[in-house]
């Protein structure tokens, strides 16, 4: 799927867009000139608030720029694709929450199959921050190692230093989630390659670790710590960098995962309701209007 077509997906009777599609031939060879000169010009971006799990700045790019977003995730995310641990669940085909809830459980059954009996401890974290916090140098020298083309590094350094110029991405911006995978691939890999740690999962910036031995995981966390704070110039949440025993389940993801059945989190419930209600309230209005409409045109 071309890169417009991405953009516009589900949003093609947007003004915006509307409007660029109006003159879409001349509009795209423009987009494709600037690209080729180098004299493409990231626009500013539109916030607005969004209370889910938790309050939640989102930046949206103009529909140009979104185009210009996918078509550049459409080259590089196959490349850094290849590199990613198969326990990232973020933002990736075929990953998502409900796989790795589904893996998490996995591994916890394995407590009673396959680990003489042992039961399993959770180290559970999240970073600080993380988006806020993404160091845009530390980025650009993870990016500059896999790709080599000066005008794909050109753009990728643009789109980077859109939001800010020093540290931060926007929550809202396609490339974000592909660059915030690059990122924490640093962290994967480092727990997997270099501590040995085999049962592991990570969603975005919020991760655990299961292992028989409780001490063990203390020293991991420090060890965890050190390398995000030397290296990624992230934190450790204080408060939610936990390690506990696995008996009474594993918050994570909205659910709480035992080895033999997953239970929705009573905050993803409520929220749930919270949802369908407003939902059902925008429908009842609609109905009503449709109604109001329908009585003044058959008089």
């Amino acid at each position: 799927m071309s890169a417009f077509q991405k953009a516009n997906k589900g949003r093609r009777w947007r003004a915006e867009i509307l409007s660029f599609t109006r003159n879409i031939i001349y509009n795209l060879v423009l987009v494709r000139s600037e690209l080729l000169k180098q004299s493409y010009i990231h626009g500013n971006y539109y916030s607005f608030i969004v209370n889910d799990s938790k309050k939640r700045i989102i930046k949206a790019a103009s529909f140009k720029d979104r185009i210009v977003h996918h078509a550049l995730c459409n080259i590089i995310e196959p490349i850094f694709e290849k590199s990613f641990i198969y326990d990232s669940y973020a933002c990736r085909k075929g990953k998502g929450v409900h796989k790795a809830i589904l893996r998490l459980q996995h591994f916890l059954r394995l407590s009673s199959e396959g680990l003489n009996g042992k039961k399993f401890f959770c180290l559970k974290c999240d970073i600080s921050k993380f988006f806020d916090n993404v160091d845009h140098n530390v980025l650009k020298q993870i990016i500059h190692k896999k790709i080599s083309s000066p005008g794909v590094l050109w753009l990728i350094d643009l789109i980077i230093d859109s939001h800010n110029e020093q540290k931060g991405i926007p929550i809202g911006n396609l490339t974000s989630q592909l660059f915030a995978n690059i990122y924490l691939n640093e962290l994967d890999h480092f727990i997997k390659d270099r501590l040995g740690i085999k049962y592991y999962i990570r969603y975005m910036d919020d991760f655990l670790i299961l292992d028989v031995d409780k001490n063990r995981l203390f020293d991991l966390r420090n060890q965890i710590r050190e390398f995000l704070q030397f290296h990624l110039k992230l934190n450790l949440h204080p408060k939610k960098s936990e390690y506990f025993s696995v008996d009474g389940g594993i918050d994570f993801l909205g659910y709480l995962v035992f080895k033999s059945y997953i239970l929705l989190r009573k905050s993803t419930v409520k929220r749930f309701l919270k949802k369908l209600k407003k939902q059902l309230k925008i429908d009842s209005v609609c109905e009503s209007r449709k109604n109001i409409l329908d009585c003044k045109f058959q008089s």
